[in-house]
């Protein structure tokens, strides 16, 4: 019999640092031949493009799925893939899948109970990646703050959205990564494990991780062949089926532009995640004079920028991905930028 392919699915909430720990396994790949699936909100593939500059990867190893979650279009989109992918089975050795970070992983999972491609391919392992910065400050576990308003609204018997969201990416995984744990002190990250320890079984370990600097030999080869396992890693949507809906408030938009002042771009998107509620800005820059690109990212009010490589030609412009709850106000929100 043929030997499976083992697949890595890679999931956490948006900003929470995927593609960042991607990239270093691709950087660091200690000779396997690694293939990439990347699944992003919005139509404007970012982490695909970050990932494809990798040198230790080959660009047709890294597949970008960009018309909607996976958990949703897992029969459209994700089963004909992997059938491509596993007719090149002899050319991989392992299989990274990056979840959008609104997917709920375990529809994905189920995918590889289908016969077309159980025969090929095996759930090696579920990493779940979460940032620290983020659940320090409330931003997806304020129990506190749920509580509070089921007390004030006798109707609402339910967490919200995303929490469940979050939680549900929790309970399916093998290992849950702390990223961007040298942001808080020890206490605070005592703090936060022990809200996730609420969430995880006592067999789940929680490590830490900045700027997804770990080992492959810590996230991959975990042999758990979690397709079979699923009966016993709960969630919030298993009374769906495999129907199930997102938040449909929750959209992205598109800005693109020439050249642009970084300093004052950044004043402007602080701004404007002051008056919206943005969750998560990425993309490229254009820097007038410069020739390097600009990767900018953002999660909530906190921002970071850095030059990657040198702008390819034909190339160069300023391309960015707003995400967000509610932007109803999406020309308004282009024109602000717009103004930089």
């Amino acid at each position: 019999m043929t030997k499976k392919i083992p697949v890595t699915v890679i999931t956490g909430f948006l900003g929470s640092g995927k593609t960042t720990l991607i990239r270093h396994l691709l950087e660091n790949n200690q000779g396997r031949r690694l293939a990439v699936l990347v699944n992003e909100f919005g139509a404007l593939g970012i982490d695909g493009a970050l990932l494809k500059g990798c040198s230790d990867c080959p660009e047709e190893n890294v597949i970008e799925l960009t018309n909607g979650c996976l958990c949703c279009t897992v029969q459209e989109e994700f089963l004909p893939t992997m059938l491509q992918l596993l007719e090149r089975r002899d050319e991989i050795d392992q299989i990274l899948i990056e979840t959008s970070g609104l997917a709920l992983p375990k529809p994905l999972v189920k995918a590889f109970r289908w016969p077309e491609i159980r025969h090929g391919a095996t759930v090696d392992g579920i990493l779940t990646v979460v940032d620290a910065v983020a659940v320090a400050s409330g931003a997806l576990t304020d129990r506190d703050k749920v509580e509070a308003q089921r007390q004030a609204d006798q109707n609402l018997d339910h967490e919200t959205p995303l929490e469940e969201l979050f939680e549900d990416q929790l309970a399916v995984a093998d290992l849950v990564i702390l990223n961007k744990a040298d942001s808080i002190d020890a206490a605070t990250r005592q703090q936060v494990e022990a809200l996730l320890r609420a969430e995880l079984p006592s067999h789940v370990k929680i490590i830490h991780a900045n700027y997804g600097k770990l080992s492959p030999d810590i996230l991959l080869g975990f042999n758990h062949q979690v397709e079979d396992d699923l009966d016993n890693r709960r969630s919030h949507h298993d009374q769906e089926g495999e129907d199930h809906e997102h938040d449909d408030e929750i959209d992205s938009i598109v800005f693109e532009a020439g050249p642009i002042d970084p300093v004052r771009l950044l004043e402007q998107l602080q701004y404007l995640v002051e008056a919206h509620e943005i969750y998560r800005v990425k993309g490229f820059v254009e820097v007038p004079g410069k020739a390097m690109r600009l990767v900018f990212q953002g999660v909530g009010n906190r921002f970071d920028q850095y030059y990657d490589r040198p702008w390819l030609e034909g190339e160069r412009g300023t391309r960015l991905v707003l995400i967000g709850k509610a932007l109803n106000e999406i020309s308004t929100l282009q024109a602000a930028l717009r103004t930089v």
